[in-house]
């Protein structure tokens, strides 16, 4: 039977400004692009919704290569923040290119009648993280251990380009042929490079928030994306959200610092739903990105965990 899970709260939209062109680029004014035109691609069918748009499946004319498109429009919300949040998840895209487990952008192309805005992407044929738990409920460990292999990879790719994705959830990973996971939707990516002008909970989504960023703290850095990880983790391995239920960040907080205290007190079995027959290379797992995300926060430490076999 498949497990019932709670869809988490909706996330926030992230404050504007560029994500890095390249590992250690500085950030320069954004120039005046000669974009591509949105005929050359074919429309197929809606594949969904974004955070700031509408996706896609497309076919590019000449090559017939079937894509993604994420659809923004130029007049959402009357002040051109769908604009600018999808340049900046373009420039992440675009600085993680060639990065494992993580979407691949293709181009970026404009309709200049209306100025919309289109990101186009490799096109993963699958579902998300969420559909498969929804539909297979709790992974067995094996399988869990190699989808975090394959996320952690992928964030630590990420993180290596000097950027921060801020909204790491089942939502936005895709499951493609075999297997295989794509971190995705970088509207709330940022460049790590604290601290940040933002209400530090305005970005990403509610239950998978971290706890310096609970707390109000401006100055967090890639240890979030782990906080995030160990959420998700903890996900793959029980069938249900670490946490359920929770409707302010206030709330939040005292989950978070009550897991905490409980982690502190009785390590590894303070996690309620965890498979009792779980290794104890599953249980560090865990416990790695948890327990040591706090310890770690203002270290700016990247996505890297014990060896996942």
């Amino acid at each position: 039977m498949a497990a019932a899970v709670a869809v988490a709260p909706r996330k926030r939209a992230a404050p504007d400004g560029p994500c890095p062109a390249a590992a250690g680029g500085s950030i320069k004014k954004r120039p005046k692009y000669n974009f591509g035109s949105i005929y050359d691609y074919q429309k197929l069918e809606v594949l969904g919704k974004g955070s700031y748009g509408v996706v896609l499946r497309a076919r590019h004319r000449r090559t017939g290569e079937e894509v993604a498109v994420k659809w923004v429009r130029a007049t959402r919300g009357g002040d051109g923040d769908g604009l600018s949040a999808a340049f900046r998840e373009a420039g992440c895209l675009a600085a993680c290119r060639g990065a494992p487990s993580v979407l691949q952008i293709r181009d970026v192309v404009t309709d200049v009648a209306t100025g919309d805005l289109f990101l186009v992407t490799e096109l993963v044929k699958g579902q998300t993280l969420r559909d498969r738990i929804n539909l297979l409920g709790r992974f067995p460990e094996p399988r869990a251990r190699e989808a975090m292999r394959q996320l952690l990879d992928g964030a630590a790719s990420v993180h290596a380009t000097g950027t921060l994705h801020r909204d790491i959830k089942p939502e936005n990973v895709l499951v493609g042929p075999g297997g295989a996971l794509k971190i995705c939707d970088f509207g709330m990516a940022t460049p790590a490079r604290p601290p940040y002008p933002e209400d530090p909970c305005s970005v990403g989504t509610l239950w998978y928030l971290s706890p310096e960023q609970l707390m109000g703290s401006r100055w967090y850095g890639t240890a979030v994306d782990v906080w995030a990880l160990g959420c998700v983790m903890f996900e793959l391995l029980a069938g249900e959200p670490l946490f359920v239920d929770i409707e302010t960040e206030d709330d939040m907080l005292m989950e978070v610092l009550d897991l905490r205290y409980k982690i502190e007190s009785h390590g590894v079995a303070a996690f309620k739903g965890l498979p009792p027959d779980l290794s104890e290379a599953g249980r560090d797992l865990v416990w790695f990105a948890v327990r040591r995300q706090g310890q770690e926060a203002h270290r700016g430490r990247s996505a890297q965990a014990p060896v996942v076999h």
